[in-house]
């Protein structure tokens, strides 16, 4: 194999490849990433065994075919430290040549041929979504996921297709987000009937590699794995296994409810200023609306105490609820600070609903009041 290639073209998909390359294993081959060069162009591969990568090479000339496995590590210092425009990069079945106008790298070499195969999905059967929804799916979604939870289901980002709809939702047992967005198709794609649990690993990675300019996505369920391929990346994913709390249950009744809008930009800065005096062991902020003003307070013994007041368009019976404002800082993060939202109380013992007008749900459970 022999290319030459832009370097800071091949250091942008390298670094996102490489993410993906576990930083210690017992099978040394994966701590490698996997250059193919071939006529039509050139492309980097990476895996764990769970998630996968294959993304495509830009500003590359390919003087004679061929593949080569590049040490994560040694070549990604190579690339980031170099200041050569580009490289001559040449293989052997005993050595990788790396040659700059400046600078010359003999990298030892492993055998391609015993580097995992990348699935990729089928562009007859799939299902179709925007780059911008795909993105919106998993930012709104992603935060409430649970790593640390020996409910291993709860550590991924579940997908439902349902005819035209993607529903995307996320939860740790403390809250719950719920996202939703058109998904097109491409032939006639089969809905899956398992639980597609998507690691929440995976789902971080589609989000940075799959660009917002995009003109689609396709979205495949083959066995146990998601494939996602966009123009310039495709990736696959081995779904989680376990039992999905039933997302809709969680969601209750509107009726009897009341309804109070707030302004995102607003009540984010707010139950930002609050929280400033809560701690781990008194982490709760009391929400009380009524009389045309949100009153946000806090306490700590030992930190000191904290009084908001935000005024906000509810002149209804007055309701008070202990939340968590990281759970709330979360959801209104991700959304514009100009536009508004809602949320939907009962009392102080049942859960607090947030909403917008574009598909987003999210549900808070409240904390007890100390006593």
């Amino acid at each position: 194999m022999k290319i030459q290639c832009n370097r800071e073209h091949l250091l942008q998909a390298f670094l996102s490849v490489a993410s993906v390359a576990p930083s210690r294993s017992p099978k040394p081959i994966l701590q490698h990433v996997k250059l193919e060069a071939t006529h039509d162009g050139a492309s980097l591969t990476a895996t764990d065994l769970e998630i996968g990568i294959r993304h495509a090479l830009a500003g590359v000339e390919v003087h004679a075919p061929g593949a080569v496995l590049l040490p994560v590590a040694r070549f990604g210092g190579i690339l980031r430290e170099g200041t050569d425009a580009s490289f001559l990069i040449e293989a052997n079945p005993h050595a990788t040549s790396v040659r700059g106008e400046r600078s010359h790298f003999e990298l030892a070499s492993a055998d391609p041929a015993e580097f995992p195969s990348h699935a990729e999905s089928d562009r007859n059967e799939s299902f179709s979504v925007s780059p911008r929804v795909l993105r919106e799916l998993i930012r709104r979604t992603i935060f409430a996921t649970d790593n640390e939870s020996s409910r291993y289901a709860l550590g991924g980002v579940k997908l439902e297709f349902d005819d035209s709809l993607l529903t995307a939702v996320g939860t740790d047992g403390r809250r719950l987000a719920r996202m939703s967005g058109p998904v097109g198709k491409i032939g006639a794609p089969t809905a899956p009937t398992q639980n597609t649990i998507v690691p929440t690993k995976a789902m971080q990675l589609i989000e940075r590699t799959i660009a917002a300019s995009e003109s689609e996505v396709l979205l495949d369920i083959k066995g146990s794995e998601l494939l996602v391929r966009g123009e310039k990346a495709s990736i696959s994913a081995r779904l989680l296994e376990g039992r999905y709390p039933d997302w809709r249950k969680v969601f209750p009744d509107s009726a009897s409810r009341q309804r109070i809008d707030l302004a995102v930009g607003a009540t984010l800065s707010a139950v930002r200023q609050a929280a400033i005096v809560t701690s781990e062991e008194s982490r709760g902020l009391e929400f009380t609306f009524g009389d045309g003003m949100l009153l946000l307070s806090g306490r700590a013994a030992e930190v000191g105490q904290s009084r908001v007041d935000l005024p906000i368009g509810y002149d209804g019976p007055a309701i008070a609820i202990m939340l968590d404002p990281r759970y709330v800082i979360d959801f209104l993060k991700v959304l514009d600070p100009d536009k508004t939202c809602t949320i939907e109380l009962k009392d102080s013992e049942a859960a607090a609903v947030f909403a917008t007008d574009d598909g987003y749900g999210y549900v808070i459970m409240p904390l007890a009041r100390e006593r």
